[in-house]
């Protein structure tokens, strides 16, 4: 039987198939390439390849999309079909889970997976997206701490395991660690745009903005080479720099010539263009009429029911194009879904709904109603969606609500809590004079 590059046993593969499935697990290491497109290949060339099947699978799942999710639904109902093995079959329950809205019940059969079968690169690296969509730092970090020991120095995609535990470590708080092992890893595999990414996180949570643009500078021939579909997160990396350092202007044009010059449809990347028009709203720019193309295009995503993080950004884009009817008919179906019953719907009940309802008072100048519901939801990590950096387009929104609202002492303190991460941050001193300079209402 086949294996592939770690030695796993390939059911159902040809010596051709298995070869193209490890092209595409190379792209999705990378996040280049056509990974997609290698698997299809695989499994017309060998159509009862499980493990094809099922890598697959996991991408559209892990796309915190509406149509890609229904489509990996009909991936594991074929797979089902199909003998499969032991690991094969933890795989698919892991995958059902995701799809099911259990993100936590599949992180940790993929725990469990990774236990007994290290050396699955595919396990791991879908556990590390899984657990980056549920926000839980700790996984983040032991995943790929439980794992890295167990492969030899010279086992193939050591150094992607690498770029991964950079972030986990990053994530978990450890700075030192997660930039050295990021950089470790770089210097293993110079393409490798997560470990990239990674250290581009510790810059932003130490605050360190000009030592980030100059580390996005000098790596950009890599990141942003052609075929990298990670670019455009790269991109708002970059931006968050120089909005730290207020320099906006330098910020809206990435927006424009790289974060959406090419207006993608993908969900991730339409969080990362959501994301950062918010903050430049929020900074007092006129962002112009940019809004309405991004409201347009989370129609299709933007559905009450998939993923909260998703919607919270969409909630950003109907409110930046004035569109406050889509916000509501957003919020009407969170309360119709909410049913308590999946990891989901007590997403949506415990942090979505708060969220939006504050995302919404905001844009209705009630900062009171904003304040509260922001504050109480911003908790968010182990719970939901994406990394701290993300996250903190909350804690920027309820810092904007205190102060347009009159609530002195709850800006001057959250403004303190800010500088107490970020001292260099000229946003975050901003913040604070502002504060200081209100009379208590």
């Amino acid at each position: 039987m086949p294996t592939d590059k770690q030695g796993n046993p390939l059911n159902g593969a040809t010596a051709d198939a298995a070869d193209l499935f490890a092209g595409a697990l190379d792209d999705f290491n990378r996040y280049a390439g056509d990974p997609l497109g290698k698997l299809d290949a695989a499994i017309t060339a060998a159509p009862d390849f499980a493990m094809a099947h099922l890598l697959k699978g996991h991408i559209y799942a892990t796309a915190t999309e509406p149509t890609a999710c229904k489509a990996a639904a009909g991936i594991l109902a074929e797979v089902r079909k199909l003998s499969l093995t032991d690991r094969e079959q933890s795989h698919a329950e892991a995958l059902a889970h995701v799809i099911d809205g259990n993100w936590t019940k599949a992180a940790l059969t993929l725990d469990h997976h990774s236990m007994t079968w290290p050396h699955d690169m595919a396990a791991l690296q879908i556990g590390h997206l899984i657990d980056f969509f549920r926000a839980n730092a700790r996984d983040l970090r032991d995943r790929l701490s439980r794992a890295l020991p167990l492969w030899p120095e010279d086992m193939h995609g050591r150094s992607f395991l690498m770029g991964m535990h950079a972030f986990g470590l990053e994530e978990a708080g450890d700075y030192d660690a997660a930039e050295a092992v990021g950089r470790e890893s770089l210097a293993l595999e110079p393409a490798d745009c997560w470990a990239h990414h990674a250290v581009a996180h510790v810059m932003e949570m130490q605050g360190r903005a000009e030592d980030g643009i100059g580390w996005m500078i000098a790596r950009q021939p890599y990141w942003a080479a052609d075929g990298v579909f990670f670019q455009t997160h790269n991109w708002w990396h970059w931006a968050l720099f120089h909005m730290d350092l207020e320099d906006y202007g330098a910020a809206l044009r990435l927006y424009d010539d790289h974060v959406r010059a090419e207006p993608s449809q993908l969900a991730v990347d339409l969080v990362d263009a959501a994301a950062l028009l918010w903050r430049l709203d929020l900074a007092g720019i006129d962002t112009g009429d940019r809004w309405g193309e991004l409201a347009g295009s989370w129609k299709v995503h933007a559905d009450g029911c998939l993923y909260p993080f998703n919607d919270m950004h969409a909630a950003m884009a109907y409110i930046g194009a004035g569109r406050l009817a889509d916000l509501d008919d957003l919020l009407s179906d969170y309360r119709a879904n909410a049913k308590e019953v999946t990891e989901v719907d007590r997403w949506w009940t415990s942090f979505g709904l708060p969220l939006l309802e504050g995302f919404e008072a905001f844009a209705k100048d009630d900062f009171d109603t904003a304040a509260d519901r922001l504050h109480r939801a911003r908790y968010i990590a182990n719970a939901f969606g994406g990394s701290h950096a993300q996250r903190d387009v909350i804690d920027w929104t309820l810092m904007e609500a205190c102060l347009r609202g009159g609530l002195r002492s709850k800006a001057e303190a959250l403004a303190h809590e800010r500088l107490t991460q970020k001292p260099l941050s000229a946003v975050n001193r901003g913040f604070l004079a502002r504060a200081l300079a209100q009379p208590e209402r």
